[in-house]
Parts: C-alpha cells; structure tokens; sequence
C-alpha cells in the first residue's frame, strides 16, 4: 500500500510540474533578457535549473512553490542567471547561496523536506542548523566533446554548445548526486534580526554578523571589517593615492579612514 501510495505521489508530482513549470524555450528567452546575451552557458543553467525543480518535485517555483526553494550556486558566470530565472530565487531574497567553487554546479534545496531518521523522526540539526534534502547537480566535462560529436562541421564553439546543449539527454550532460544540507534559521529567507551598529565605524551589521572582538581588554560589538581590518576586501585610499589617480576625485571624495 505504502509503495502504490510514492508512486501515486510521484506522479502526481510529475503531473503538475509539467502542468505549471514554463516551457524550456520559454525560460531561455527570459534568461537571454535578464542575462543581456544567449549563450551555451545559459541553457546549461536553465536546463540543470529545470532539472533541479523536477527531481524535487517543485513544479512552480515563481508561484505556489516560490518560498520552497534555496539554491546554492558554485560559480559566478552566465548560468548563475539563468538558475535565478527558472528557481525564482534571488540573492536579494536570500535564496541564492553563492558558494565560490569555481564549478559549473548548484544544489537545489527544498525547505519543504527536512530530512528524516529512519523512525520518521527529524534527524538532529547540525549545530542549531536543521538539515534540509537537496539534489546537487554538476556539468559534466564530457558534455564538450559530446557537442563536437553532435556537431563537427561548426567550428565556433559557443555555437556547437548552444546545438548540442539543447538536444543532449540530461544524462549526458550532468551529474547528480542527492544530499542533505544545513541551513541555520538565520540563513533563510524571511529571517528578521535585531540590526546592530558597529562600535567602531557605526556601520549596522544585520543578520547576526557581529563579531564579539577584545580590544584593549574590552569586548566590543564590531563589524567583521573592523575586527579584522587586514581581511577586508576592500582597503581605504590615502590621501596622496587619490591624488596621484584623480586629483577630482581628491578633492570631492570624503577624507579616507585612519
């Protein structure tokens, strides 16, 4: 009974992916606009996206199932768009994950399926994490050599991808790979906290950033560029820099940080 049930389920979930997800011409048009340009790295990101949503059963992502998903994403390059277009999910709504991997990959993680033990119980959170499935999926090298199989007589490359990547089965061009994944409360979406300032620049630090730092034997609330100014991605112009770059820019430009 318990087996006809999942697979009652099962395609019951294929049903209505296929009844609510756009069509993938449909999703690669938007992706051109929102990226600016068509590429094989787009449809590889609409086609891992599109698979992503129907291995977790999400058939409408930017609808009724916009708040089930969280994507983490290993590569900032053309199908980090296209993923963004077909899953919904947004930096600015916390649901991009960007991970700097340097991998053509993503992992599609449903809030919708905590993990379980095997006595249907929630397994034990990571920490104060609770653990969520995901389906991790990678592009696969072999799928370049598969488009010059496809495709000898086209010398472009970007060309030959973009054929290829439209025909080729999802076997062909991708690895997946089922996982469980952490995910703190204070790393979803939707999550309110208390906004502090900064005790040495007066920044606010939200989202529990804070760094509790010692400072001449005095803990003080900082922001993580304060407490470790050398870590900063950034590093403040001197005076005399500003000068010799832009003499404009010296003489409109705020005075920079001791």
């Amino acid at each position: 009974m318990g087996h006809r049930q999942s697979t009652a389920t099962l395609r019951d979930r294929a049903q209505r992916y296929h009844h609510s997800m756009q069509t993938f011409e449909a999703l690669l048009r938007e992706a051109e606009l929102a990226h600016g340009h068509l590429c094989a790295g787009q449809i590889l990101g609409v086609r891992m996206a599109m698979l992503g949503c129907r291995r977790l059963g999400v058939a409408d992502p930017k609808g009724v199932d916009r708040k089930r998903l969280v994507t983490f994403i290993e590569i900032d390059r053309c199908a980090t768009d296209a993923i963004a277009v077909v899953t919904g999910c947004r930096l600015g709504k916390r649901a991009i994950k960007f991970r700097d991997w340097g991998k053509m990959a993503a992992t599609f993680v449903d809030l919708a399926s905590p993990i379980e033990s095997a006595l249907g119980s929630p397994i034990p959170p990571a920490g104060d994490s609770p653990v969520y499935k995901g389906v991790r999926i990678a592009a696969l090298e072999s799928s370049k050599q598969r488009a010059r199989e496809l495709y000898p007589h086209i010398e472009d490359k970007n060309q030959q991808q973009m054929l290829a990547y439209r025909e080729l089965p999802d076997a062909d061009l991708f690895s997946e790979q089922w996982v469980r994944v952490p995910l703190h409360p204070r790393e979803m979406p939707g999550y309110k906290s208390v906004r502090i300032a900064c005790e040495q620049c007066g920044e606010g630090i939200n989202y529990d950033r804070e760094v509790r730092h010692m400072q001449d034997k005095i803990v003080r609330t900082l922001c993580e560029g304060c407490a470790s100014p050398e870590s900063r991605y950034y590093q403040p112009l001197t005076v005399e820099e500003l000068a010799r770059h832009s003499a404009a820019g010296a003489e409109t430009s705020p005075p920079p940080a001791h």
